[in-house]
């Protein structure tokens, strides 16, 4: 079996640290280099419930998307939420390892993951890296589809590919209006709306959109949103991340065995649809 320190070096060669954002925390939070590594766990987030689920699986190694510790913090005790989660890793000798934003950027990357779960062929990334001769890493990916479909059916196949959360799908835009390409950017997407309109695509798939941002979007051109989970569109990542530790475990001879979690943490539990009468009686006058 590995060490941890060459299974670290491999997954940065995917994911390496220093292209990662400068407000951005990634790279190994917890974990002895010198420890054997025989199974890994990939997960978006890095919660009690994860972690538990790799205890239980008997892995070593955790990978994420998401950082625990994003912003610092003055104390890891047990009685904390992270705290507990560090205690947790820590007891059962589980090492913990980030790839967030170099993850986004990567070729292939999140959008790549997100694009793929969509049978969506990627063209360009939506904002490049500069500092990529090739021109394939970067932000988000513009895309195309290999016959137009209307709006309402890129919905339902979004509904359908991406893991089932609570929220679903929201569109913004004419059902019926033909679809022939698409931005994509995994996690939140709204300060990406000058380039999807320099892209000049007639959609745009991604999370976390906010009340004026879409609105101004849709008011000022055809664009069509569509809204999904953060964690769902994040997700597909962590299928993509474990092939390619797989293949890498195969080229190097290593016993290792790789896993994805299919735990939905996601925050959002339950989704009450509005009845027609209840929208029309709660509007103001």
């Amino acid at each position: 079996m590995p060490r941890l320190s060459e299974v670290i070096a491999a997954l940065e060669t995917l994911w390496p640290p220093e292209r990662a954002e400068s407000w951005d925390a990634v790279g190994t939070v917890a974990g002895e280099p010198g420890q054997e590594v025989g199974r890994v766990l990939f997960a978006v987030d890095p919660v009690q419930e994860i972690v538990d689920e790799a205890v239980a699986l008997g892995a070593d190694l955790l990978v994420t998307h998401h950082p625990l510790y994003l912003r610092g913090t003055t104390t890891v005790a047990a009685d904390t939420f992270k705290g507990r989660v560090v205690h947790t890793l820590i007891k059962h000798d589980i090492a913990l390892h980030v790839a967030h934003t170099n993850a986004d950027t990567a070729d292939p990357g999140v959008s790549d993951a997100l694009a793929g779960a969509l049978d969506l062929r990627v063209v360009r990334p939506l904002v490049p890296d500069p500092t990529d001769p090739a021109g394939r890493r970067g932000l988000g990916r513009v895309c195309e589809l290999d016959h137009p479909v209307p709006l309402r059916d890129l919905a339902a196949r979004a509904a359908a590919r991406l893991p089932a959360t609570a929220q679903g799908i929201r569109v913004a835009g004419d059902p019926d209006a033909l679809v022939r390409t698409v931005a994509v950017s995994g996690g939140s997407g709204d300060s990406l709306f000058d380039q999807v309109r320099a892209a000049g695509v007639d959609a745009f798939l991604t999370a976390d959109l906010r009340h004026h941002p879409a609105s101004e979007a849709v008011a000022h051109s055809p664009l069509a949103l569509l809204d999904a989970a953060h964690w769902a569109t994040e997700w597909p990542w962590c299928e993509l991340a474990a092939a390619q530790l797989d293949e890498i475990s195969d080229r190097h001879g290593w016993d290792l065995r790789v896993h994805v979690s299919t735990t939905v943490t996601d925050p959002w539990t339950a989704h009450a649809a509005s009845t027609e009468s209840a929208s029309h009686q709660g509007a103001p006058n």
